[in-house]
């Protein structure tokens, strides 16, 4: 594992090759750290990659051609090394390829490829999955970004707001025992914003889906944001350590999710899973400070 720097003259990125995970994002005028730093305490990542799977699976397992494959978590892309692809000062590459230990949890050949390219105070993630097989291939990819909050010295979390992009209400799916639920449950907003209360987050992440919203925000107790992410993933997960009072909240663009409590299908059945028949799947979303 070996840290790795990126910068321009608005914010400075440094980058774990260890799951090329993000570490530490800074505003280069005041040197302001926006990222968690990863106390265990709390959650020890700071900002993992999801894949193949986002979330956790029925039973902790998963089916391929009537075969049963275990797996854990979010998948197993997050704990392992990747290489240096490609840096120059502003956007760094690192890649990731499967191997014999890969295959053996995930029946699919791939190359998965992360990038990092910074534009003026804005971190653009890029994410590259390309098909090494001859048929297709299934997986779920997504960001798990947790930023500081409270942000401001002699601040509580609780003062602080998340501003959704002109909407009136979003509707979450709720999670029970690790997977999704069938309940849901509708936070009415007043221009966009949802408080951030004591116990938002004690049952878990917050579920949205569908494309209710392309942009959240982190917003001071006046309500100016001092972080945006922004996308075009078709749901997304906002969370913190449930009943832990963590100074932290991610901000999760996905492509895929949790599996549902009544699921028993195939892998390739999963809700919102990516079939990628042939050629590269590339997405990405964007990180801007105020």
């Amino acid at each position: 594992m070996a840290l790795f720097q990126i910068s321009n003259d608005k914010i400075t990125l440094q980058v774990d090759s260890l799951g090329a995970e993000v570490k530490s994002l800074k505003s280069v005028p005041d040197n302001r750290e926006y990222m968690w730093h990863g106390d265990p305490a709390y959650w020890g990542r700071t900002s993992p990659v999801l894949f193949p799977i986002v979330g956790g699976l029925k039973g902790g397992a998963y089916r391929v051609d009537g075969r049963e494959y275990p797996m854990g978590q979010h998948g197993f892309a997050r704990d392992m090394e990747f290489q240096l692809k490609s840096q120059v000062a502003s956007e760094i590459w690192f890649s990731l390829s499967s191997d014999e230990e890969t295959l053996q949890k995930y029946p699919y050949p791939f190359l998965l490829e992360l990038g990092y390219e910074l534009t003026d105070r804005t971190v653009v993630v890029k994410w590259r999955v390309t098909n090494q097989a001859e048929a297709p291939i299934w997986f779920s990819i997504g960001g798990h970004p947790a930023f500081l909050c409270p942000i401001d010295p002699g601040t509580d979390q609780t003062q602080y707001k998340l501003l959704f992009d002109g909407k009136d209400q979003v509707v979450s799916s709720c999670i029970e025992k690790g997977l999704l639920g069938k309940e849901k449950k509708t936070y009415a907003l007043r221009d966009g914003a949802l408080p951030i209360t004591a116990g938002l987050f004690d049952n878990d992440a917050l579920v949205i889906e569908g494309n209710q919203a392309h942009s959240v925000a982190l917003a001071r107790p006046d309500g100016t944001p001092y972080l945006t992410v922004s996308f075009d993933a078709p749901l997304f997960g906002v969370w913190s350590p449930p009943k832990k009072n963590a100074p932290f909240i991610c901000i999760e663009p996905w492509y895929g999710r949790c599996d549902s409590l009544d699921f028993t299908g195939d892998f390739k059945e999963r809700e919102w899973v990516e079939e990628l028949s042939r050629g590269v799947f590339e997405a990405s979303y964007r990180i801007t400070i105020a």
